[in-house]
Order: structure tokens, then sequence, then C-alpha cells
């Protein structure tokens, strides 16, 4: 238990050399990881806590996820704080090399409030993206325009650089819209991100600035930006 009084446990998922598996957001030539907690006991709310990722050129397209191993932790706040709880669900991954196959990881486990602190899973926090104020960000906007079939976003992040060539990736905070591969370019201390935002299934589309998720990936470290201001 974690002096909140939240369980940390973690998913540890090995690959075979020349294997990688993707992140929440995996590009174009990725696989979503998709997760089924619907028979868990006495789960009150989860939290998934993503070590950064590598970018990865898969065939001329961008993906982003990783490879050798992943150590993914997740916190977990029991409905009931008297009671135990038990971990039971379904994961489905999806796992490349030459071709990408569908995985699937059943997950039956009983926490255990007892147990010693695990050094993997705090090395993989300690992988997480920094913050905004961690990374000195101190202001990001995002203007919306019209394009056919959606909008297109631009965001302007005025930040550090994180280091390399930076790639930004864009979510916009709704499983039923899709966002393009994200053009990425700094102008000084300012980073720009432009990404089309398409509804999945047609229609209108209304977007929640407060919503939008932006992360930076650079050679020296990653940031977790969430929402952004109208500009």
């Amino acid at each position: 238990l974690t002096k909140r009084g939240t369980y940390m446990t973690a998913l540890r998922l090995t690959l075979s050399d020349g294997w990688k598996t993707y992140w929440r957001a995996p590009g174009d030539a990725g696989i979503p990881p998709q997760f089924d907690w619907g028979r868990s006991q006495n789960l009150g709310h989860m939290e998934i806590i993503w070590p950064t990722p590598h970018v990865f050129d898969q065939n001329g397209m961008q993906s982003i996820g990783y490879k050798t191993q992943l150590v993914l932790p997740v916190e977990i706040t029991p409905a009931d704080p008297a009671r135990p709880v038990r971990l039971r669900g379904k994961v489905e991954v999806g796992i490349c090399k030459d071709i990408c196959v569908p995985g699937s990881l059943s997950i039956d486990h009983q926490l255990d409030a007892r147990a010693n602190r695990n050094p993997a899973i705090a090395a993989a926090m300690a992988q997480r993206p920094f913050t905004r104020k961690e990374s000195g960000v101190t202001s990001a906007t995002c203007r919306l325009s019209p394009v056919d079939g959606g909008m297109r976003l631009e965001a302007r992040i005025a930040m550090p650089s994180a280091g390399g060539q930076e790639v930004a990736v864009i979510e916009a905070g709704s499983p039923r819209i899709w966002a393009s591969q994200t053009e990425t370019r700094r102008e000084g201390g300012t980073l720009l991100a432009v990404s089309d935002l398409i509804p999945v299934s047609g229609g209108p589309l209304a977007v929640d600035r407060s919503a939008v998720r932006i992360t930076v990936l650079g050679k020296r470290h990653a940031v977790d930006i969430r929402g952004c201001t109208p500009g």
C-alpha cells in the first residue's frame, strides 16, 4: 500500500529480440492496448502510469511503443478500503516484428497490502514523462480551425527543448476522435504541434481543450501536458 492508501501494482510484458509493443497512442502503424477490468472486485479507481515510450519508424510510418520489456505501473484505489481488491480482466495488446499480431492476456490477481516495494515498478515510475511544471512549460494554447471532415488543432507550447528532434503526440481526450500524426517543429522557445482531429463515426465534432493531452518526446526526456487554453 502507498501512503495514500492505494495499491501500486504493475503489468510486466517481456518481449523477444526484435519485437515491440505499443503505447496508449501508438501512431498510424500501431495497435493501441485495450483493458477490460469488468470482473474485478472492490475496484474503485484505476490509474495507469505510462513510462516514456520510444518512437519507431515502421515501414515508413511512425509508431510509438516499447521494446525488450514493458513494466506498466497501475495505481488502484479500492472502493472499500477495509476490503481486499481482486484484479480480474483481460488485456489486449499488439506485438510486432515483421508483422503485427494481437495478443490477449488474462489477469486474475489478489492484491497484497503487505507486499514489499518492487524495484521494477519504482524504475518504471521514474521513467514517466515530466509534468508541465517539472519541465518548465509556461503556456500551452490550442487553436482550432475547420478542415475537411473535422478540425485542425495547432498547439503552441512555450517550453525549453526536451532534447534532439522532438516529437509531439496529440490526443483529443475522447476515443471517438482520431488524431493524425502530429507535425512538430520549433520556433525558438516555442514548440508547434499540428494534428487533424476526425470523428471516428462521422458527424459533428466537439473538442474539449481541457481534455486534450500533448506528449512531447525528446532525446533527454518527455513532457506530459494536460489541457490547453484557446489561442
